[in-house]
């Protein structure tokens, strides 16, 4: 699924410049610790979390994370925006709840990452 496709389904808004639009995400997972995010989210897959931090940002480029969609209409900060760009890591902000996205994205054609 491309990125655009992601915000499409989840209702989203990029929060960073400079999103490839036409990036491929085969799969996805959702978590608000970090630790989980670590030893369980693949290369290349995109996390949904409710975790606005830049130790999320951090988190995602250590595990090589494809995009970040913030829940709950969560938005980050200039430093966590700033910090992404520079990592290469869009973030998408969502008015909607972390399960309802999971469900959205699953129906869509979006599956889990494997544990």
């Amino acid at each position: 699924m491309k990125l655009r496709e992601i915000v499409q389904v989840v209702e989203g808004t990029i929060m960073t410049r400079g999103a490839n639009l036409d990036l491929e995400i085969s799969c996805g997972g959702a978590a608000d610790l970090m630790s989980d995010v670590l030893a369980l989210m693949t290369a290349g897959s995109l996390l949904l979390t409710g975790l606005i931090t830049l130790q999320a940002i951090r988190t995602a480029e250590i595990a090589d994370l494809a995009a970040i969609v913030f829940v709950r209409g969560k938005t980050p900060g200039p430093q966590e925006i700033a910090l992404a760009e520079e990592l290469g890591v869009p973030l998408i902000t969502s008015s909607r709840t972390m399960f309802e996205l999971c469900g959205r994205l699953y129906r869509a054609g979006m599956v889990s990452v494997e544990i």
